[in-house]
Parts: C-alpha cells; structure tokens; sequence
C-alpha cells in the first residue's frame, strides 16, 4: 500500500500552488532543500514525475494535475479535522498564519503581536508579507491584515485602530539645505525616494486639499521596494520620503526628520484584520480575534483629559 505523510503533499499542493520551490518554502517555514526532497521522495513512491522542473520554472505534469485536483480536497479535509480536534483543547496552541501588508504588519506587531504571544506562548505566529493583494483562502492562511477598504465583501472584518496617513519627512539639514516644499508641485525641486510598486510601477506620491488632489510622479536618485531603507536614506538626508506616520513617529518626536506640506496630507482608511467564516475555529484562533478586539477597542477608547 502506497504511504504517503501529509508533510509531502502538503509540499507538492503548495509548489502547485506558488509555481516555485523557493516561495513555496518560505510559506512552509522550511528549506528549498528540504522542500525538493519531500516532493522528490512522493514522486519516486508514486514512480511518476509530478513537475516539470527548469531553471526558471516549475510546472506540473499532467500527471501532476490530475494528483492536486484529486488531494487537495481530501487534504483540506484532513487540515480542518485537525484544526476541530484542536479547537477542544483549552489552552491555545498551534500555528496561526497571517498574511499582511508590510505597513501594515509593522503598525501591529508592537502593540498586537508581541502583547498576544506573552499571554498565549504556546501560539505559534507566522507573519508573510506582501505588497500584493493575496486571497488568504487560497494561499493557507488563516487572517490577513490590510487596509479596511481593500478586503474582500465576503470576509468577517474586525477594524484594527483609526484613520492613518502618509507623511512627507526630510531630515533638519535636508531642509535647511534645499528649502521646504510648501505645495505638492515644490517637490520638483526636491531629490526624493521613489518607490516602486510589487507590479513595478513607480508609486505617484497622492496629496489632496480643499477638494483638490494630485499625484506626484517624483524624482530623484534613489528608487527603492523596502520602506525600511527609504526611511534610512532619509535619515541621511539623501532626501525627501513618503512614509507612513507609524512608521517614522519616533523619529519625528526625536526631532531626526521633520514633516512637510502636513495640510496636503490625506487620511487613509483604517486597518482591518479580516478572515473566512469559520465553524470550528481552533482554540488559537478564537484567542487571538478575541485579543485583536479588546485591544483594538482599547486604542480607540479616548484617554479622560488630565488637564
């Protein structure tokens, strides 16, 4: 009788699914290597190739194709009926995936992520992020994290905080070397760090007041994918960035970088962490949506007035 662990179909579903080795390790939390090996030792028990396999491409065989569309029903029936035997435990354990903008994960990961592992150490929390919209279902991942405008009708949403915003941040010396832009098209004259798009576009800085909005395509010397090292070329005052205020609070408050054009400055919907209907949702699951809502409504709670 032919033996298979779940382990390696779980392997071949999400290389079909993600169309690379190497994606498809990061989402399974293990080697490229280790990877290869789980699907190469299912192909040799089966005695058939189940991927077309280049340097630059994975597909499947037929063979392959007619294998997913038959387990991958019967293997989500398995991962559900695991997730119902663990939903009886009363301490929360287990694995909950989250997808999320990387914005987005960053704004949560003090005050949700950490505070709940503390409580919950048996909960183990794996965090991919993406630029990308990303069906959750689809991709195995139990929530996901993005703007609240963004998540799709036939999701449960739980709103995560207030209203956010983008700012324009240069550092002292930047500014009282090249001036301060005080509307949007001053930028012209400004070195800034453009950003690139997950589907390569270069992302238009959106400034809006009065009833009046623009899109700036900016210029400057630096074109970069990764918040983190604009707000680090920004600090060395190689120029002007546009940044989420979360992301760069503290170093407004320190006086490292200051904002500019603030009355142009809209405001973008708030954060929500949302996911599929679920009936029988594991015992983590349960406590991490029901801590995503107490804190979330303690943040939103305004502070009395000490005054």
């Amino acid at each position: 009788m032919v033996q298979s662990s779940l382990t390696e179909l779980d392997a071949v579903l999400m290389v079909a699914r993600r169309g690379k080795f190497r994606t498809a390790a990061l989402e399974l939390g293990v080697s490229t290597t280790a990877l290869s090996n789980a699907v190469g030792k299912l192909e040799r028990t089966l005695g058939i190739r189940l991927f077309n396999r280049t340097t630059r491409s994975v597909s499947l065989t037929e063979a392959g194709q007619k294998f997913v569309a038959q387990i991958a029903p019967a293997v989500q029936d398995i991962h559900e009926a695991m997730e119902i035997a663990r939903s009886q435990q009363a301490t929360p354990s287990g694995t909950l995936r989250i997808n999320a903008f990387p914005t987005a994960a960053r704004e949560i990961f003090s005050w949700l992520i950490l505070p709940f592992l503390r409580v919950h150490p048996r909960v183990h929390i794996d965090i991919v992020t993406e630029g990308r919209l990303v069906d959750i279902v689809a991709g195995g991942f139990d929530l996901g994290v993005r703007s609240s405008d963004l998540v799709p009708v036939d999701m449960i949403a739980l709103p995560l905080g207030g209203a956010r915003r983008n700012v324009v941040v240069g550092t002292p010396s930047y500014l009282k070397a090249h001036g301060t832009p005080m509307i949007p098209q001053d930028l012209a004259g400004h070195s800034c760090l453009r950003v690139r798009l997950p589907d390569g576009a270069i992302y238009r800085w959106p400034f809006e007041k009065d009833g009046q909005s623009v899109h700036i395509d900016v210029e400057g010397a630096l074109t970069l994918d990764e918040a983190s090292l604009a707000r680090t070329a920004a600090l060395a005052s190689a120029g002007l960035t546009l940044a989420m205020e979360s992301d760069v609070r503290d170093d407004i408050e320190a006086g490292r970088l200051v904002p500019v054009l603030e009355d142009w400055t809209p405001t973008l919907p708030p954060l929500s962490l949302y996911y599929p209907s679920r009936r029988n949702p594991t015992a983590a699951f349960k406590a991490f949506t029901s801590f995503a809502r107490r804190h979330s409504e303690a943040r939103d709670t305004p502070r009395p007035s000490t005054g």
